[in-house]
């Protein structure tokens, strides 16, 4: 089969090579999926450069987080998956930029047939993550006020989405006024353009010096740090994601004052399923498979009714893949860049 792979650090045009290498086999538990579409993520860029450190398995490996296909095998215990078209992600956040892959049923979720598969690549993981970012751990509210950074990406606009859809007040921060405009477009009641001023008193000044009961920061650094600023009292501030550089990963700028004189909560977000209790004590933490069945079903009651939508800012053919990352890293993208990998099902 075609695969993306990553044989050498450095820009995604550099990084990697389109290769034949062979069909992945389903192991216990786990499903094989016939790739029609995957989506681009900046992680991935990360891992093109080596310094994704959560995700950074020896040379060579497969990139590729998500994908959209049909099931064609699976090992013991999945079955029931056999034939059924899904949404997942790729065994240990890899493999997906491929034209198979395989993942484990705990990451797969039902595609309805209402979706095509531009849409359902643009879907899945950024609704998925707003909702565990914004309900499942900051337990937002109708009513209260929501900040999203980073608003016009594709996990922020899904936020920007579901935040209005559950009756919250929104305000999104965005890198210029095109993704300003996009954010108003997502339903944001306040957008602002980080790049041309102090967000922070923007915010102050929209909320009235009162602050944002929930923070969904998708930048990381700096960001978290000046967030804290901008806290309510009992505001929940959720860690979700680093597009401001994945160093900030371990340098996210949490200051133990400023959580005990803000009276505020900082709690992280990572979006994997299974069994909570898999690794243990290792630090590492998964959310039950039964919550992220929950959560599906809901947001695809909130697509049912028109409330959100996936964003597809374009979509690539995979054989121009890197091209497709490297705008991504020159955050020339808004919404999710769509990698077609077979012909559109209807």
């Amino acid at each position: 089969m075609k695969a993306w792979q990553v044989v050498r650090k450095g820009p995604p045009s550099k990084a990697l090579e389109l290769r034949d290498v062979a069909i992945p086999e389903p192991r216990t538990g786990q499903l094989r999926v016939r790739v029609a579409t995957t989506v681009c993520n900046l992680n991935e860029v990360d891992g093109c450069y080596g310094r994704y450190r959560t995700v950074d398995p020896p040379l060579p490996y497969t990139l590729g987080m998500e994908a959209v296909g049909v099931v064609d095998a699976v090992g013991e215990g999945a079955e029931i998956w056999l034939g059924q078209r899904v949404m997942m992600t790729g065994a240990g956040a890899t493999g997906a930029h491929a034209e198979y892959v395989v993942g484990d049923q705990a990451m797969a979720f039902e595609c309805p047939d209402r979706f095509d598969d531009h849409s359902a690549a643009a879907f899945y993981f950024p609704f998925h993550v707003a909702y565990v970012s914004l309900v499942e751990r900051g337990g937002l509210k109708a009513g209260e006020t929501v900040l999203v950074h980073g608003g016009a990406g594709g996990v922020g606009s899904a936020a920007v989405q579901l935040a209005k859809a559950l009756g919250a007040r929104v305000i999104a921060t965005a890198g210029s006024p095109a993704k300003v405009e996009f954010c108003r477009s997502m339903g944001a009641d306040i957008a602002i353009n980080y790049s041309t001023g102090d967000w922070a008193d923007e915010v102050a000044q929209a909320t009235e010096n009162r602050g944002v009961d929930v923070a969904c920061d998708l930048v990381g650094g700096e960001v978290t740090a000046q967030t804290m600023r901008v806290m309510a009292y009992g505001g929940r501030l959720m860690l979700t994601g680093f597009s401001g550089g994945i160093e900030a990963e371990d340098e996210a700028g949490l200051l133990p004052r400023s959580i005990i004189f803000g009276n505020i909560s900082v709690a992280g977000v990572l979006l994997a399923y299974g069994d909570p209790n898999a690794f243990g004590l290792a630090g590492i933490h998964l959310v039950p498979r039964e919550r992220g069945e929950q959560i599906h079903t809901h947001l695809l009651e909130l697509h049912n009714t028109a409330r959100i939508r996936p964003v597809v800012h374009d979509v690539t053919s995979y054989t121009e893949l890197p091209a497709a990352l490297e705008r991504m890293e020159r955050r020339e993208t808004m919404g999710r860049s769509v990698i077609q990998w077979t012909a559109q099902s209807d």
